[in-house]
């Protein structure tokens, strides 16, 4: 079962530049969308930039996570279970300036 998950405000750049990932939930170990996470702070490139995606086994605040275009505070955020087809999105709202 694959999921697609996209990268967006700059976030790619903590994941070789890649704004849009197909993933198998098989990868996962769960289908929670909290393993989903789990699995993005592993993958990021270099261990020493994952404290800028995760904070305290979440997304850090300022990062707005979409499941199928739906917010996902009103889907059980960690404990979400993904399907088949699922996108998810991760959209930074931190810049510089």
């Amino acid at each position: 079962m694959a999921i697609k998950v996209e990268l967006l405000g700059g976030l790619d750049l903590l994941f070789n530049k890649q704004k849009a990932l197909s993933l198998s939930l098989s990868n996962l170990g769960s289908t929670k969308l909290g393993s989903l996470i789990d699995y993005m702070a592993q993958i990021i490139e270099k261990p020493s930039q994952k404290d800028l995606f995760i904070l305290n086994g979440t997304v850090r605040p300022g990062i707005i996570v979409l499941v199928n275009d739906q917010d996902w505070e009103l889907l059980e955020k960690e404990e979400y279970n993904l399907e088949e087809g699922d996108e998810v999105v991760f959209v930074s709202t931190l810049h510089g300036g």
